[in-house]
């Protein structure tokens, strides 16, 4: 790590410290907006990232087949295994969706 980078990160965690103490930098603002998103835009946002993840995931694996130099075997492992767990958790919530969804059209009003 440069000097020039060790210098912004320790300027970054004084600010942080002072703004944990309460003593805010001037000029300086926390977004507290809650929310933002409406439920489908977060959940059609989620469902880009995994798809993201995973052509990320087959592009680094076909560039180390290809023998790209820069593309280590650790690197590939770690981001077919982040795209598999993205996806396990995508199928999980989805599934949850359909079971919350049938709880409520079998409830009787």
């Amino acid at each position: 790590m440069s000097s020039e980078a060790t210098q912004s990160a320790l300027t970054q965690i004084n600010s942080l410290a002072s703004q944990a103490a309460g003593n805010a930098i001037k000029g300086s603002q926390v977004n507290t907006a809650v929310g933002g998103a409406s439920f489908g835009e977060a959940l059609y946002g989620a469902a880009r990232r995994i798809n993201d993840l995973s052509h990320n995931a087959t592009r680094k694996a076909e560039a180390f087949q290809r023998g790209e130099p820069g593309i280590e075997l650790h690197d590939v492992m770690m981001d077919g295994q982040k795209a598999s767990i993205a996806f396990e958790l995508g199928v999980q919530v989805r599934n949850r969706l359909v079971s919350a969804y049938k709880d409520v059209m079998n409830m009787q009003v």
